[in-house]
């Protein structure tokens, strides 16, 4: 199995607490800026980053549906780390300063991929396609706290 990561970032006309807090915010926030590629959004523990339970379904293709419960740890100061219970995948969200009333926003998920030809597919494939379902994510996010 090899491992396969997608990332992706956007610059955020607001300050890097203000994008950390919102997505740290699983209560209110996290679930307004989820594309159509989740569903069944649900806060379990917590709801406030560190030790907040999170499950949702991700949809990556018209085949392929993640049932994804993530544990959310801060291990540094602007950072979000989300390890899916169900499978290998973690996404690392990371906030910093980008310059006067901006912030960069970088969202970097890793998962062991499949074997053989499926698994050549998968690392060529997925991600894009999660560099995609994020950036969305990302436009949302910037959005939301550039109001």
């Amino acid at each position: 199995m090899a491992q396969v990561e997608a990332t992706t970032e956007r610059i955020i006309a607001a300050d890097a607490e203000t994008v950390f807090d919102a997505l740290a915010d699983y209560k209110e926030v996290r679930g307004k800026v989820l594309t159509g590629h989740f569903s069944e959004y649900e806060v379990r523990e917590g709801g406030d980053g560190e030790g907040t339970l999170v499950h949702w379904k991700l949809q990556a293709t018209s085949k392929r549906v993640r049932d994804c419960l993530l544990e959310v740890t801060e291990p540094t100061d602007g950072q979000l780390i989300e390890k899916d219970r169900n499978s290998s995948m973690v996404t690392t969200w990371t906030v910093t300063p980008a310059g006067e009333g901006r912030s960069r926003a970088v969202v970097s998920t890793v998962w062991n991929g499949a074997g053989g030809i499926g698994g050549f597919f998968e690392k060529t494939f997925a991600p894009k396609g999660l560099g995609r379902i994020y950036g969305e994510l990302l436009q949302n996010l910037a959005a939301e706290v550039e109001k």
